[in-house]
Formats: structure tokens, sequence, C-alpha cells
């Protein structure tokens, strides 16, 4: 006759084998099909970016602008791919530090990838193979970054819809990384009149 304690054991064993592993959060950096999207979670951007963060699943990171200390903090979180969308021009005008030799310094992968939907910066199919292939080679998490994480935003979309999720899936999960936090005040609020439909499509056509 089985103790009380054993039945209990036994209950809990039994619904620890069968019980979904729901606790486990998406990684990108794995090579598996993906068909479904985690929803990002917005993080706090004081002192760390410019405009907006997200973190999407376990492992990748869509932002704008990151500061000198969220790259640190970054650092010590287990990024280890730092993927930069900005132009050449931005990066001088506007950032008082040497981005790649931080990230370089920090023993992080630094990937230049400048997009600006222009003839001399386009969005294209090119970008989107090396994004990936940065996110594949990935030793741990990744940032993806632009100005204000919009072009990130337009890219992400491009990469999950590459990855198997569907259409609409994708530009939601876009959208949601890159709503400005001050609303529809800002004249470039991602909103669904906006939504990267052109963009993912010049990146992700084959």
């Amino acid at each position: 006759m089985m103790t009380r304690r054993a039945i209990i054991t036994a209950i809990v064993s039994g619904a620890l084998v069968v019980a979904p592993r729901t606790g486990l959060a998406q990684q990108f950096t794995r090579r598996a099909p993906i068909t479904t999207v985690s929803a990002p979670v917005i993080l706090d951007t004081t002192g760390l970016f410019l405009e907006r963060a997200a973190r999407v699943g376990e492992d990748m990171f869509v932002t704008g602008q990151p500061t000198e200390r969220a790259l640190r903090e970054l650092k010590e979180q287990g990024v280890t791919t730092v993927v930069n969308l900005r132009t050449p021009e931005e990066m001088t005008r506007n950032v008082k530090f040497d981005e790649p030799a931080l990230v370089a310094s920090l023993g992080m992968q630094y990937v230049y990838l400048p997009v600006r939907g222009n003839d001399q910066f386009p969005y294209s199919p090119a970008t989107l193979a090396k994004f990936a292939d940065a996110v594949g080679n990935a030793k741990g998490r990744v940032l993806l970054h632009c100005t204000v994480a919009w072009r990130a935003s337009h890219l992400w979309a491009a990469y999950l819809i590459n990855r198997g999720v569907p259409v609409d899936s994708a530009l939601a999960n876009a959208r949601a990384t890159a709503w400005a936090q001050t609303g529809a005040s800002r004249s470039r609020t991602f909103s669904a009149s906006r939504c990267p439909r052109s963009a993912t499509r010049r990146i992700s056509a084959a």
C-alpha cells in the first residue's frame, strides 16, 4: 500500500512529465522553424536607449540607439552580437562614443548593416540574409538597433516572415516592438497606416 508521501510524489512526478514546457522562452538563435512568435516585452529606456526598446523571446532585443551604459549592461545579460542599422553619417553626427570599439572591447561581435531605405542604403534581401546569418551564428543573445527601433522593426518583421511566421503575425509583432513610447503625438509613430509591408517585401523578396 502506497504511503501518502509516495502518492504525492507520484502525482507530482507525473505532472512534470506530461505538463507542457510553457516556462521556456522562445529562442531565435536556434535554427528550428518558427510558426508563432512571443509577444515583445517593452523595456525601460531611461539612460539606456533612445525612444524604444523591446525584448522578444529569450535572446532578441530590438531597440533604438543604445548608450554606453546599455551596451555594458547588455553584455552582462548575455548579449554577444550587436547589429547596427544606422548609417555612417548618423553614427558620426549623433553618437558621442565609438560604438564598434566599445562593442569589441566588451568581447561582443559587431555586425554593421546600414539601412536607410534609399538608393545608397536600401532595404534588400542581402541585408536580411546577413542579419539571419548573424542571428544563426550568435553565441548568445542578439541586439538589433537603429535610431528609434523603426528600421530595426522593419528588418525584424522580414526576418520573422523568412523564418516562417505568417505575414500578419510578423507585422503585428514588429508594430509592438516599434511603437513610440510617447504615443500618437509623434509623427513617426509606427501605426497601422505605416506598417512595413513594402519594406519587408523588398527585404524578403527572393
